[in-house]
């Protein structure tokens, strides 16, 4: 691996550690809080591509299985992913390689910037949302003994708080777009 992909892939996952530590907001009957470390996950993927973005992911849970105080409300260590947001950690990796893959099939290839702005925020709600909570909601559901249909009502309050992370991430990657093409990276 190039020394540039390596700083890019520690600068990401810092990014997540900083809007990771940014103070969840708890919500009453649900063990899952509101935070921004999804935000970091959808930028990863969409900026720096499908193996780099998971990279990202992966070195940011890395560094909170060792323990580092890296995850929501100043938590680490391996308790974190057996508790009821453990499947929302690891669908944060697989989340940024999906967003990072369907970013280069779609905004990559798209000739307009209202195109390219459109494929981001696919990539951002596929990835960044979709496939977070589809190892999310079952993880909450078997951990808290819920059942899959609650947990998945239950998690529907962070709909719409991620649906403006998945417009802020796809803003974001299309302006950064204009300076550092997707197929140079």
């Amino acid at each position: 691996m190039k020394s540039h992909n390596t700083v890019l892939i520690a600068l990401f996952a810092a990014l997540i550690v900083v809007l990771s530590l940014i103070p969840p907001i708890p919500l009453p009957g649900i063990p899952v809080p509101i935070t921004l470390q999804t935000l970091g996950a959808m930028l990863a993927g969409a900026m720096l591509g499908p193996v780099r973005g998971a990279l990202a992911c992966l070195l940011y849970l890395v560094l909170a299985a060792i323990g580092l105080p890296v995850l929501p409300g100043g938590r680490g260590g391996l308790g974190a992913f057996l508790g009821p947001t453990g499947g929302f950690l690891v669908g944060m990796a697989v989340g940024a390689l999906v967003i990072g893959w369907l970013a280069r099939m779609l905004a990559a290839r798209a000739a307009r910037d209202w195109a390219k702005l459109g494929g981001y925020m696919v990539a951002c709600v596929v990835g960044g949302i979709l496939v977070v909570y589809a190892f999310g909601v079952p993880w909450l559901a078997s951990v808290t003994k819920m059942g899959l249909p609650k947990a998945a009502a239950a998690v529907a309050v962070f709909l719409p708080g991620d649906l403006i992370k998945a417009v802020i991430a796809a803003w974001v990657a299309s302006r950064v777009e204009r300076v550092w093409p997707m197929l140079g990276r």
